[in-house]
Parts: C-alpha cells; structure tokens; sequence
C-alpha cells in the first residue's frame, strides 16, 4: 500500500511580495501612506515613511500562516 502524500504549503504570494523575515524572525514591512498626497506631509515625515519597520505581534501570527518561515 502507498504512503499518503502530504501536501505542501502554498505560500500567500501578496503577502510574500510585501513583507521580509528578519534573521531572528520578526516579520518586517513598509510603511503606509507613502503614495501620494505628499506636498502636504512635511519632509520629516516623508523621510519616516522610507524606513520599514517591524509587524507588531498579532500581525506577525498572521503573517506566519500565510507565509511560512522556511
């Protein structure tokens, strides 16, 4: 009799395209609000929007779900 095969986990490729895995595995992403309206944003905060950041802790659970830490 054959072994039941397993199947394997199917990345959220959205997902994938928007977040990176840190080496200890905090999940890190960018910033929101950086696509337009910008003349009205001072450039200390435009210049804050270019830094990613880290996922807070719910997000990450969710983050791990959908694209598994190989």
């Amino acid at each position: 009799m054959r072994p039941v095969a397993k199947y394997k986990l199917k990345s959220h490729r959205g997902l994938a395209k928007r977040i990176k895995y840190s080496a200890t595995g905090k999940v890190i992403r960018r910033k929101a609000g950086k696509t337009h309206k910008l003349e009205v944003k001072s450039g200390k905060r435009r210049r804050n929007l270019r830094k990613a950041t880290v996922a807070n802790r719910a997000d990450t659970r969710k983050c791990k779900l959908l694209v598994p830490v190989r």
